[in-house]
């Protein structure tokens, strides 16, 4: 038997945005790389690199300018119910409660939110910690909780595929530490293929099975980087010596300027 057909694929992609006084960016050329089946990939890369611009195009947001970018084999075209998306910021509606975050995307694709779906997304409020907290308003919740309903609210419609912008960013040091072995955890219980972009490194090495380095704009993959670190993982992982090899390797990668 093949190989499994992997389940987001990138073919020599680039993508180019024009301006508005006609000169054009070029923000990614010649993208080349899979992620298979319930994988967890990071990407690491400088500010402008088109971390962004690569998990848009996943997600169906825009179209590349060149090359193919396929989920399951198909060409993607347009968003797609498969894809569940964590933006930076949680971006929660203040006029809802927590619950009413959670099951908005049902409201707004359906028109009406079912007793079944309800009970699921209580079900995933519990998975993320948050059992207590349904009726809630979003100003009565930390930052970190606020996120934790945003990641809820990605898997009500248990999407095949997580994609994840930063999503920790905002948060003080202590509250994305949990927050990432919290993704650990879940991602553990709820397999998904997740895709997470991020500026640090011992997150990406934490969660990842995989990490790929970029480099400057226009963005490419510098640098494809397994994770050997056996899961599941704990703080014990980041005293390890083949994480700490790693994390310098990355940041070589990072901070070298490329050869001319």
């Amino acid at each position: 038997m093949g190989l499994p057909s992997p389940v987001i694929r990138f073919d020599d992609v680039g993508q180019v945005f024009g301006k508005d006084d006609g000169s054009a960016i070029k923000a990614l050329e010649g993208l080349n790389f899979e992620i298979g089946r319930h994988e967890f990939v990071s990407v690491l890369g400088p500010s402008g690199c088109g971390k962004s611009t690569l998990l848009r195009l996943i997600a169906g947001l825009i179209k590349p300018t060149s090359g193919t970018v396929e989920i399951y084999g198909m060409p993607v075209t347009e968003p797609r119910d498969e894809i569940g998306i964590v933006f930076q910021r949680p971006t929660l509606l203040p006029w809802f409660d927590v619950l009413g975050n959670v099951t908005f995307p049902m409201r707004h694709k359906y028109g009406r939110v079912t007793l079944t779906e309800t009970k699921r997304a209580q079900d995933l409020l519990a998975l993320v910690g948050l059992a207590d907290f349904a009726k809630k308003r979003i100003d009565e919740l930390s930052g970190g909780m606020q996120q934790r309903v945003a990641i809820a609210r990605a898997l009500l419609l248990d999407p095949d595929i997580l994609l994840m912008d930063e999503p920790f960013s905002a948060l003080d040091a202590l509250t994305r530490d949990e927050m990432s072995f919290e993704l650990l955890r879940i991602w553990t219980e709820r397999p998904k293929t997740v895709l997470f972009i991020t500026h640090s490194i011992p997150e990406a090495l934490l969660l990842s099975d995989r990490v790929l380095v970029m480099s400057s704009r226009p963005g490419q993959i510098r640098e494809t980087l397994d994770v050997p670190l056996a899961r599941p993982r704990s703080m014990a992982s980041l005293s390890e010596p083949a994480f700490h090899e790693l994390a310098n390797h990355i940041r070589g990668q990072l901070f070298s300027r490329p050869a001319a």
